[in-house]
């Protein structure tokens, strides 16, 4: 008997599920083009190694000071490397987080 009112209610909820899904939408690529834009700095042993990197985690340039560039101690450079982009990575992180709030589970999915 109760079956007959069910389905009218529910449209117009459903609408606004609908255009509230949109703006959260919006606000996700929003956030997404802000992060690709914005750039975040890694560095290692001072200066000696910077990474550039945008906030999709995405590196865009790394720049060596010479006196990382030793021959007889490539190790060195590869862990200072390595230690920037991690730095770099880190930040990006922060900053997805702070851009994409509360759709930041979401945002991995895009």
């Amino acid at each position: 008997m109760g079956y007959g009112h069910g389905g009218f209610g529910g449209g117009m909820n459903m609408n606004a599920l609908m255009q509230q899904a949109k703006k959260m939408q919006e606000q996700m690529m929003k956030a997404q083009e802000e992060l690709e834009n914005a750039e975040v700095t890694g560095k290692a042993g001072g200066e000696m190694v910077v990474v550039v990197m945008n906030g999709k985690k995405e590196i865009k340039s790394i720049k060596l000071d010479k006196s990382a560039v030793d021959p007889e101690d490539v190790e060195m450079l590869e862990d200072l490397i390595l230690v920037a982009i991690k730095d770099a990575n880190t930040k990006a992180e922060e900053l997805s987080k702070e851009k994409m709030g509360p759709m930041g589970g979401l945002g991995g999915l895009m």
